[in-house]
């Protein structure tokens, strides 16, 4: 292992930028390639690396860690000249497109970075932050030579689409890149299906239409096979649009074109209609599924209020995270009661579901109840058998909670005690929603996250997702959108503006809630529930 050089002085990040190279000071990238160094301290700043968490036997690298005055941390993303460094760079092809010149601070600082939490004290640390998206004066490949790909993964999600149109409209017509491949079947497709040629003009109106063009799948992950692949081929930009499980597999062809010494970008988009991704404000087509799910409240409101003692029950979709049901509900303003993973009910006894929906169904004659696809699990799995079974992506597979909910209800009101007589309905959108073309909000926002892709991986920085921290587009390491699940914190104001509106009880005890705190690191983020989708209160 080559001895690390001298490293100049890390240098404190301005409040302001310039835009101008001259005035710009590079943050001092470590090699990622090491398994750990520890700089000595300098002008109170001081680098390093740190150890992510194993995949199997192979230790897995954590962004590239910078400290600075005022409790300052940089968590970076990983760069070619990590491990390439005598690559050499070209001037912006922006600075020459028309289409731009009328901007007035086009490129981004080099020092320019993002914070991840806005809401702090006087005397608070400044916290992380993430390295800002977006154009930089200089780049690392040359338009004639850039090979790109696009590959989509995972479920079906609005926008898939149109992240692939504005992938391949934003290479040709900023940068006036003329080879992208796109990979049918996802990630198998990089060794087992053919792949076809991507131009603007055959993505032109792709955006109108649902699913993915390309093709998808779960699985079929093989690092080895799909590197090389991408080295046969000749690729140089991989464009991974996928969730979670994606991302980390996005991660695992990173560290192996890494380790092969390979002059190639990995840029990951996150996907996931259930708004779980950790970090980032919100993923893509979100906005679009809480828009179709009114369709199915609406319709059960139409059905529960047309009949004596009606019931209408709508599954949405939320395996981990109740942000569609949530977001869903407090749009409709129909929906009488919730159901989300984040929090437990109980069917039976006092203050139970079954005697909410009898008290209900005496003030109104009718009722709506919306539950996520993953909430009431541990209450099925008391009345069933276990079915502890994963899907290809490891996701584990869910027993249908709508269905076995409404039977519950019928049951409860067909026993001999009972004598109210019901009318209910059950609407399982949940297929219907995630194949529609994403609306003119996800269509905006998928194009932001394809521009700051393309930028990226132009500007040489690999090995990152992009997304919109607090409103402000960053690259974020893999590790960190992996790590962890975004859900619903049930002890915050949001939770508590649905509650509010529906008027249900929370079916909470004492206990689950000090519980709920105690999961919460105590900070300013509860003032406004830092994990929720930024337009909770139009701080976009």
């Amino acid at each position: 292992m080559e001895s690390l050089p001298n490293p100049p002085v890390p240098q404190k990040i301005g409040a302001e930028s310039t835009g101008s190279a001259a005035s710009s000071n590079r943050l001092f990238d470590l090699r990622s390639s090491l398994s750990s160094v520890k700089l000595p301290v300098r002008n109170g700043a001081e680098v390093k690396l740190r150890l992510g968490k194993k995949m199997g036997s192979e230790a897995r690298l954590c962004p590239k860690i910078e400290h600075g005055d005022g409790g300052y941390v940089l968590e970076d993303v990983p760069h070619l000249t990590d491990y390439l460094p005598d690559l050499p760079t070209y001037p912006n092809p922006l600075q020459d497109n028309t289409a731009y010149s009328v901007v007035k601070q086009y490129f981004v600082n080099l020092d320019d970075t993002v914070a991840q939490k806005i809401v702090v004290h006087k005397n608070s640390p400044r916290g992380t932050h993430f390295r800002r998206a977006g154009p930089r004066q200089k780049v690392y490949f040359e338009s004639d030579e850039v090979h790109a790909c696009i590959v989509t993964c995972g479920g079906l999600c609005p926008g898939l689409n149109t992240v692939i149109r504005e992938i391949v409209c934003g290479l040709s017509d900023m940068y006036g890149v003329a080879k992208i491949l796109g990979i049918e079947g996802g990630y198998r497709g990089f060794y087992a299906r053919n792949t076809i040629s991507l131009t603007a003009k055959s993505v032109n109106d792709i955006h109108k239409r649902g699913g993915t063009i390309l093709g998808t799948s779960r699985g079929g992950h093989d690092t080895l096979k799909i590197v090389d692949s991408i080295q046969d081929r000749g690729i140089n930009q991989v464009y991974i649009i996928g969730g979670d499980g994606t991302q980390k597999g996005a991660s695992a062809i990173f560290e192996e074109i890494q380790r092969r010494g390979l002059k190639v970008a990995i840029a990951g988009i996150p996907k996931t209609i259930d708004n779980d991704i950790a970090v980032i404000d919100k993923s893509f087509g979100f906005d679009t599924a809480v828009e179709e799910a009114q369709r199915a409240i609406n319709a059960a409101h139409v059905e529960a209020e047309s009949v004596e003692n009606g019931i209408g029950v709508v599954k949405l979709m939320g395996r981990y995270s109740g942000f569609i049901a949530m977001y869903a509900t407090l749009a409709s303003r129909d929906v009488d009661c919730c159901l989300i993973p984040e929090s437990p009910f109980y069917l039976e006894g006092t203050g139970g579901l079954l005697e909410f929906i009898e008290k209900r169904l005496k003030e109104n004659g009718h009722m709506v109840i919306v539950v996520a696809e993953g909430a009431g699990q541990d209450l099925i799995l008391k009345s069933m058998q276990s079915m502890d079974h994963e899907d290809a992506s490891g996701n584990k597979l869910l027993l249908d909670v709508g269905l076995w909910l409404s039977q519950k209800i019928k049951d409860h009101f067909s026993s001999n005690k009972k004598k109210m007589s019901i009318n209910l309905k059950y609407i399982d959108p949940t297929y219907m929603i995630r194949a529609v073309p994403s609306n003119a909000s996800d269509n905006v926002y998928c194009t932001l996250l394809a521009h700051s892709a393309i930028h990226g991986a132009m500007a040489g920085y690999t090995g990152f997702t992009i997304g919109p921290v607090n409103g402000r587009h960053a690259y974020i390491p893999f590790c960190r959108i992996t790590e962890t699940c975004k859900k619903v914190v049930i002890t915050d104001r949001m939770w508590a503006r649905l509650l509010s509106s529906t008027n249900q009880p929370s079916f909470l005890s004492h206990e689950h809630i000090e519980d709920a705190k105690k999961e919460e690191e105590p900070s300013t983020e509860s003032l406004e529930n830092d994990h929720d989708v930024r337009i909770s209160d139009g701080s976009i």
